[in-house]
């Protein structure tokens, strides 16, 4: 019998949290399929192993690890197309970024990545509407962010976006951030409620203000030269196992942000909803770097995140 296919997923959160528990999803399908063909491993945090949550994206490209997620934010340095989904207020709706993401823009970004990194990529986790909290005041208007020192992912876009806020943004890694927030040598941060509450963010900062600024998607990829090299009838269901983990996994984010706003309330942080025109007042602020965006992304890119094809 010839030894089984390994397969080892890995990611940078407890076991506990969706995207572990879609690596697992993906996993028990392939092993009913496949019963002793396959051999799958996990390696739920490697933080927990003294590695940086980027170190994922070398962990896959490498083949030390088959499968991985990561924030698309992390990638833009290399592929600079997927700063288009990193523009502040690009989606109005969950459904509408989902769409986006499952269909043409989505398609166009996984070629873009292939293209550049030893990938391939075969759909998209939601790491969902971010959010600012801090430790020193409400933020309700963008002059509440003057002169805050805040934690962004290694992304110039979203580097930008608060620097025309007032903010001072820091890019650096999860490992490091979370390390500065404790010590309080960073004011604010940017997450989903779900990552602030795992990450245990909500016990040093006081304030959170639901800003939707940004719609983050965690692309699903896969070392290029092992995917490549399996039956077609593994790689078939692989595809099949994602897609529907993908459904899984925005399910549970849902019910994990529910459950993250009612740690953070229980916690006696003070959770601020803006009003309208305040959310219009942050659109607002970023809107030169909007205007940029077609002449940096080109129009048929920035069609595609409102579902138009050209």
């Amino acid at each position: 019998m010839p030894d089984p296919i390994k397969i080892r997923m890995g990611g940078y959160g407890p076991a506990t949290t969706g995207f572990s528990r879609a690596l697992k999803f993906i996993g028990d399908r392939l092993e009913t399929e496949f019963g002793p063909r396959i051999e799958i491993k996990y390696v739920w945090n490697i933080m927990d192993l003294g590695y940086r949550a980027e170190d994922i994206l070398w962990l896959v490209e490498d083949g030390l690890l088959t499968l991985g997620y990561q924030s698309s934010s992390y990638l833009t340095d290399r592929v600079p197309a997927l700063g288009v989904v990193d523009l502040p207020f690009l989606f109005g709706s969950t459904d509408t970024a989902r769409a986006a993401m499952d269909g043409a823009l989505g398609a166009a970004l996984a070629g873009e990545i292939e293209e550049r990194v030893n990938y391939r990529i075969l759909g998209w986790f939601e790491n969902g509407f971010r959010h600012v909290s801090n430790r020193r005041h409400e933020v309700r208007t963008p002059a509440d962010l003057k002169q805050l020192r805040i934690r962004v992912l290694p992304s110039k876009v979203q580097a930008r976006t608060f620097e025309l806020l007032g903010a001072e943004p820091m890019r650096m890694d999860l490992t490091q951030a979370i390390e500065m927030i404790k010590a309080g040598t960073i004011d604010a941060q940017e997450n989903p409620l779900s990552n602030t509450v795992t990450y245990g963010v909500h016990k040093f900062h006081r304030f959170h203000t639901l800003s939707n600024h940004f719609y983050i998607s965690r692309p699903i990829f896969l070392h290029r030269p092992a995917f490549d090299g399996w039956p077609p009838e593994l790689k078939r269901a692989m595809a099949s196992a994602v897609k529907d983990a993908v459904a899984f996994q925005r399910e549970l984010h849902v019910e994990e942000e529910e459950a993250a706003r009612r740690a953070i309330e229980a916690e006696g942080c003070t959770l601020t909803e803006l009003t309208a025109d305040e959310h219009n007042a942050f659109a607002a602020a970023v809107r030169p770097l909007r205007d940029d965006a077609r002449e940096t992304y080109g129009r048929k890119l920035l069609d595609l995140t409102d579902g138009r094809a050209s």
